[in-house]
C-alpha cells in the first residue's frame, strides 16, 4: 500500500513540475513575439538540441570557387601556402582516399540528399592540421560541425598512413644509404647518415589519472617524438609515444632505430676514415647520448683546434633534426600547439601522417616526376623469427655489443677529428 501511495505522489510531483516549465517556456516565447499556439520542436543529434541548417552545398560551391575552378579567388601561391602543398599533391591524395576509404567518397542519405563532398572533407582535414586550434572554427567555412570534422580527421589520418606509409614512413634503403653516404663525404662526415634528437608535444586534454606519467622538465604532460633527419630536412626514422616523463636516453633504449642493425637486416655501409675501415654508420647527436658507435657527439671542452673545428661542424650538422622539428611545427601547428586529442592512438597517427605529408612535400617540391610506391613490407621492423635459435639469438646479442661500443666509438670520433682538420684546417 505504501508503495502505491508513494508511486502516485511521484506522478503527481511530476505533473506539476511538468506544468511549471510549460508556464516558463510559453511566457518566454511570448517575451520574444512567438504565437503560444505555434509548436516549436528542433530535434538535432542530441533530443533537445537545435538543428543547424548549414546548407553543405554552398560551402562546397565556395570551396570550389576560391581553390579549384580554372580561374580561383586564390592562385597557387596561396593555395600551397594555406594547405601546406602544392596542388598536383592535393589532387593525387584526393584521388588515392577516395580510392581506399569509402567515407571519403560522395554518398546520399536515404532521403536523396547529398552529404559532404570528399573535397571538403579532406580540406577540413588538412586546415585542422596546418592551423590546429578547435574543430568548430572550420564550421563557418567548410560548413561542417565539429563531430563530423573530428570524424574526419580520424578517418584522414588512418587513410594517409595506409596508403603513403610504405614509401614516405620508412627506414632508408640500399639507394638511400648510397646517396646520404656521399653527401656525408662532402660536407667532411664520412659514414653520418642523418641527426637524431627528441622534441615534446604538449597534451592539454591528458587525464588526471596520467599526468604524474606523461609530465617531465616541461612541467605539463606530454609525448615525445625521436626521429632521424636527414641534410634534405627528410624524416627517416619516427618513434612516438613515449611519456615526456622520460629523457632522451630512456627513449633512445626503447626505440627500434637500430634494430634492423642488431638484427643483421641493415643495408650494408662501408666507408673509410682516416685510412680506417668501418661497416656500420652513425648519427649526429648532443651531449646527453651515449657514446656509442652508432651515435657521434661533440667534444664538451675542446682543448685543441683540431677538436674545437670537429666541434663545432658536428654542431652545425646535428641541427639538421632540429631544423626538421621547427619545419613540421611551422607547416602543421596541430603538433605545436597543445593537443586537444583524448587518446594517445590519435595522437600517433596525427604525427605520422604530419611526417609522411612533410616527407611528401620533400618529394613534390624537387619535382622529381611521378611517385612511384615500392614493396617495403617489414621494412621498419626487425626480421626475426619467433623460433629463432640460440646461434641468432648470440648474434643479436654481439650486435647490440658493437652498437654500444665505446672503444668503437672514442675510435671513430679520433678518425674524424683528423678526418676534419685534414679538409678543413688550412681555410
Amino acid at each position: 500500500m505504501w508503495s502505491h501511495y508513494r508511486a502516485r505522489r511521484r506522478a503527481a510531483e511530476r505533473q506539476r513540475l511538468a506544468t511549471e516549465d510549460n508556464k516558463m517556456c510559453l511566457a518566454t516565447l511570448a517575451s520574444m513575439g512567438e504565437d503560444e499556439n505555434e509548436e516549436r520542436v528542433y530535434i538535432g543529434s542530441v533530443p533537445g538540441r537545435r538543428t543547424i541548417p548549414r546548407d553543405r552545398y554552398s560551402g562546397y560551391i565556395r570551396l570550389m570557387e576560391d581553390y579549384f575552378v580554372a580561374n580561383p579567388v586564390y592562385g597557387e601561391n596561396l593555395f600551397r601556402r594555406r594547405f601546406r602543398m602544392r596542388r598536383t599533391m592535393f589532387d593525387d591524395i584526393l584521388a588515392r582516399v577516395q580510392e581506399r576509404n569509402v567515407y571519403f567518397r560522395l554518398r546520399h542519405n536515404a532521403a536523396g540528399q547529398a552529404g559532404f563532398h570528399p573535397i571538403q572533407k579532406v580540406t577540413a582535414a588538412l586546415r585542422l592540421l596546418a592551423y590546429g586550434g578547435s574543430a568548430d572554427r572550420l564550421d563557418e567555412y567548410i560548413r561542417m560541425g565539429e563531430s563530423t570534422i573530428m570524424e574526419t580527421l580520424q578517418h584522414f589520418t588512418r587513410t594517409i598512413v595506409d596508403i603513403y606509409g610504405p614509401e614516405f614512413l620508412r627506414q632508408p634503403n640500399d639507394n638511400d644509404i648510397t646517396k646520404l653516404l656521399a653527401v656525408a663525404e662532402q660536407r667532411g662526415f664520412p659514414g653520418m647518415l642523418g641527426s637524431i634528437d627528441c622534441m615534446h608535444w604538449e597534451w592539454e586534454n591528458c587525464p588526471t589519472a596520467l599526468q604524474g606519467q606523461y609530465r617531465g622538465h616541461f612541467k605539463k604532460p606530454t609525448l615525445i617524438l625521436e626521429a632521424v633527419a636527414s641534410h634534405d630536412l627528410w624524416i627517416w626514422h619516427a618513434f612516438f609515444g613515449m611519456p615526456g616523463s622520460c629523457n632522451d636516453i630512456n627513449v633512445l633504449h626503447r626505440s627500434p632505430v637500430f634494430d634492423r642493425i642488431s638484427s643483421g637486416n641493415g643495408p650494408e655501409v662501408h666507408y673509410a676514415v682516416n685510412g680506417r675501415e668501418y661497416n656500420m654508420g652513425y648519427y649526429l647527436a648532443d651531449g646527453i647520448y651515449p657514446p656509442w658507435a652508432t651515435l657521434i657527439g661533440g667534444i664538451s671542452i675542446p682543448k685543441s683546434n683540431k677538436q674545437k673545428l670537429f666541434t663545432d661542424l658536428q654542431s652545425a650538422y646535428r641541427k639538421d633534426v632540429e631544423c626538421g622539428f621547427g619545419i613540421l611545427q611551422a607547416k602543421f601547428h596541430i603538433i605545436k600547439r597543445p593537443s586537444k586529442i583524448w587518446s594517445p592512438e590519435d595522437m600517433k597517427f596525427i604525427v605520422d601522417c604530419v611526417i609522411i605529408l612533410h616527407n611528401m612535400g620533400i618529394k613534390f617540391e624537387q619535382d622529381v616526376g611521378q611517385l612511384r610506391i615500392e614493396d617495403y613490407e617489414g621494412a621498419t621492423q626487425p626480421n626475426i623469427s619467433a623460433n629463432r635459435n640460440v646461434p641468432e639469438v648470440e648474434a643479436l646479442i654481439d650486435a647490440h655489443r658493437r652498437i654500444r661500443s665505446r672503444l668503437a666509438n672514442e675510435q671513430l670520433k679520433l678518425d674524424l677529428v683528423e678526418h676534419v682538420w685534414n679538409h678543413y684546417g688550412r681555410s
